[in-house]
């Protein structure tokens, strides 16, 4: 038992007591100051906790960085000691006072309130960060977190934990959560985060799979390392010493191997754009032929330029500096000798199934609010569905948060419609264009009315058209069960 765990119950006594909640800090800082904080801007946050007594002293602690008295301290953190807090490194001495040895920040994963502890980063005070520092609660490990489904699942594994988010997040609709690591500082700090969250979580430390050989699990949810590279390694949380999306495809090939039957994951994961080589061709050759179904939903594409750059400020490195000049360098030589033009990152979504492995591979580049977990969930409920249904003869609604769009441009006859398109207001929010006779069979569709082959009779009829033979008809409907598969594909209309 660490150091910190030793001390988590006093610790989260002193949380519960100061009411260190997500939405204390909103009411404390104001939905200004809340904002300027997550753009690394700390005086407004500042300025609007000095005065809020204990939970302020919190944040300016542990979310700001501040120096601040002893006994202001101890007061915030009864019954915690402070001696002890030292100790075990959440605490540390500065000139008169102390300040945080660790971030600590509450956050709703879904289940109610949690704290994560990791490293601190340099988001408010300028550090240079170890090759083991504990990535926090960022960017990709909340998208990640949103994008996850929390359908209950037996056994759960969260493949390089870090700070254990994913794990504290599986632990709400998991019977048993399995977290791994190469880096021993990430378990060491998951582990006091489930001590302090009250959770029973298993931790494993070492390379990849290896602390899991052999098992298999009903879900697994990976963060990887995916930084598109040189294959050097300078942070572990980000690197994983394999070249170009090595990391990315090591997992996107391997965890299949780890899934139970009808088990699922849900990836972070980066792809190269290669010259004269379809991206989703090169992400789809990293599975198995047999056993999968798999949603690969690309998320955003980088320049080469812009990917090194951003990746070197998320290090702290300064582009001035000639040691940073001088990595861009490598880092772009390596890019154009293997002909990269881009870097994509997505989602990717696995799920075991028994057959030849599916493969849907898009681009998902528009703005959209709604989480993406539930999406998820449905999508393989969906392609289950479409595998078993006879279209022509099922019957089908037209999804609530569908609405159907017309296009005119003024023409030299008035208004002429340019397209016809549907789209949803909800999860995605996909949109597809359509043609004036799929428009006229999605606006027959009722749950309780006619059958899909029905309503493509009926409308031929209604359009006069009464010399259509069997071939003719047959084709209609065919046409007709292409379309509705598209638009029940991306939850546009329902099997009824």
């Amino acid at each position: 038992m660490s150091a910190l765990v030793d001390i988590a119950a006093d610790l989260r006594s002193s949380l519960l007591r100061a009411g260190y909640h997500p939405d204390a800090l909103l009411e404390v800082l104001g939905a200004d100051a809340h904002d300027a904080l997550g753009r690394s801007e700390p005086v407004p946050a500042r300025r609007a906790a000095r005065d809020a007594g204990e939970i302020g002293t919190l944040i300016r602690l542990f979310l700001l960085g501040d120096e601040l008295p002893q006994a202001q301290v101890a007061a915030a953190l009864r019954p915690l000691d402070i001696e002890r807090a030292a100790a075990a490194g959440l605490l540390e001495r500065g000139g008169d006072g102390l300040r945080a040895g660790l971030d600590l920040r509450p956050i709703d994963t879904g289940a109610g309130t949690r704290w994560i502890l990791s490293d601190l980063d340099d988001n408010v005070r300028r550090r240079d960060l170890p090759a083991d520092h504990v990535l926090g609660v960022g960017h990709a490990s909340l998208s990640l977190l949103r994008a996850t489904p929390t359908t209950p699942a037996g056994t759960v594994l969260d493949l390089g934990t870090g700070c254990g988010i994913q794990a504290v997040h599986a632990a709400s609709y998991a019977q048993r959560v399995t977290a791994t690591d190469v880096n021993p500082r990430a378990i060491m700090l998951a582990e006091a985060t489930a001590a302090l969250n009250e959770l029973d979580v298993e931790l494993l430390t070492g390379s990849w799979f290896d602390p899991v050989a052999g098992r298999r699990f009903d879900r697994i949810v990976a963060n990887p390392p995916f930084v598109v590279g040189t294959g050097a390694v300078t942070h572990t949380y980000r690197d994983s010493g394999l070249s170009l999306d090595g990391a990315s495809r090591l997992v996107i090939e391997q965890v299949p191997n780890l899934l139970a039957s009808g088990g699922s994951a849900a990836l972070l994961a980066s792809w190269a754009h290669v010259h004269g080589e379809d991206w989703r061709s090169r992400v789809s050759s990293w599975l198995p032929d047999h056993g999968i179904e798999a949603w690969i939903l690309q998320r955003d594409v980088a320049d080469p330029a812009l990917y090194v750059g951003t990746w070197q400020r998320d290090a702290g490195l300064d582009p001035r500096d000639e040691s940073a000049q001088l990595q861009a360098q490598e880092w772009l030589d390596t890019f154009a000798a293997a002909e990269v033009t881009g870097v994509g990152f997505g989602f990717v979504y696995l799920r075991s199934i028994d057959g030849p492995t599916e493969v849907l591979a898009e681009d998902l580049r528009h703005e959209f609010g709604d989480p993406l977990g539930p999406e998820a969930a449905r999508h393989f409920e969906r392609t289950q569905w479409l595998r078993d249904a006879d279209l022509p003869r099922s019957r089908f609604d037209v999804a609530p948060t569908a609405a159907l769009e017309r296009v005119y441009r003024a023409g030299s006859r008035g208004w002429e419609q340019v397209a016809t398109r549907i789209h949803r207001s909800d999860g995605p929010r996909w949109q597809h264009e359509i043609d004036d006779e799929t428009a006229a069979v999605l606006a027959g569709m009722r749950g309780d009315g006619l059958a899909l082959e029905e309503l493509v009779a009926m409308l031929a009829l209604a359009s006069g058209d009464e010399s259509l033979g069997d071939e003719e008809t047959e084709a209609m409907v065919s046409a007709a069960a292409d379309s509705v598969r598209a638009l029940v594909l991306h939850g546009l209309i329902t099997p009824a």
